[in-house]
């Protein structure tokens, strides 16, 4: 009995969730990282940006949203979203109990000191996220000569939602954004919300190569293949389903789901907060 239970763990699904699209920067990189894995993935797109949330709003959602990750028999939650990870982890883990939480933080920052702690880091995300400091603190809490700036940039995942990537408006709103002063003389960035991977090349060429743009999808997807190597639960299985849910339905979400997925979506619209 054991075994099987231990068998049909290892083959469960991961489970992920965002308040939209960003989040699908990580399951993508996931996909790259464990092909053989099975995804189950909730966009909230209902209550996009989470960024401009209160801390209550934004975990009464994510433990509405891990309950039904964990009904679907996840056998881990990915919070896929800076937002929700700097003021909600506690709260899905509490909700997770024995089955293992990962956020998009505490991965990144780890490798942030490793590489970086000599140098100035800047860090722009969500209202949320930096009013939380969670960057700062997490990065002197393991170097407290670190030198860390941090700049709210609330514009950039609405932007990225509408599709706006790669153009004038994108390219503007950028400038005005990384010309602050608050960010200004860094050596590194930080960009600190799932969905700004997506307007990566964008900001590396606002800086002409001068500034280390430091993409959380990867190192996230790294340190979540690792542990779940260290704790037995990679699927030995081959033939893998991934599933789409969102809390409103929106073309903007399926296309870009199926540009990551290069695949036909099982996309649903569920709702959770009635």
């Amino acid at each position: 009995m054991l075994f099987l239970y231990l068998y049909c763990m290892k083959n469960s699904p991961i489970g992920i969730f965002d308040s939209g699209i960003g989040g699908l920067t990580i399951a993508h990189a996931l996909k790259n990282k464990l092909p053989n894995e099975n995804i189950i993935y909730f966009g909230d797109t209902e209550h996009l940006p989470y960024g401009e949330k209160s801390e209550t709003a934004i975990q009464n959602f994510s433990k509405k949203i891990t309950q039904f990750l964990l009904d679907k028999k996840c056998k881990t939650i990915i919070i896929a979203c800076n937002s929700a990870s700097s003021v909600a982890f506690q709260s899905v883990k509490k909700i997770a109990k024995n089955t293992p939480v990962f956020n998009v933080i505490n991965p990144v920052v780890a490798e942030v000191v490793k590489q970086c702690a000599e140098y100035n880091i800047g860090v722009i995300g969500t209202k949320a996220t930096i009013q939380s400091n969670i960057y700062e603190t997490e990065i002197k809490a393991l170097c407290s000569s670190a030198k860390v700036s941090s700049l709210a940039t609330p514009l950039l995942a609405p932007m990225i939602e509408e599709g706006f990537i790669n153009e004038d408006i994108s390219h503007t709103v950028i400038a005005n954004y990384l010309s602050n002063e608050k960010v200004a003389n860094i050596d590194h960035l930080i960009l600190a919300c799932t969905h700004y991977p997506l307007i990566h090349q964008e900001i590396k060429d606002y800086y002409k190569g001068k500034v280390n743009v430091i993409d959380s999808a990867n190192i996230v997807a790294e340190h979540i293949a690792k542990q779940l190597e260290k704790d037995n639960l990679l699927n030995s299985s081959k033939a893998t389903e991934h599933h789409f849910y969102v809390s409103n339905y929106t073309k903007s979400f399926e296309k870009s789901a199926q540009f990551f997925f290069q695949e036909d979506l099982k996309l649903e619209e569920v709702n959770l907060f009635i």
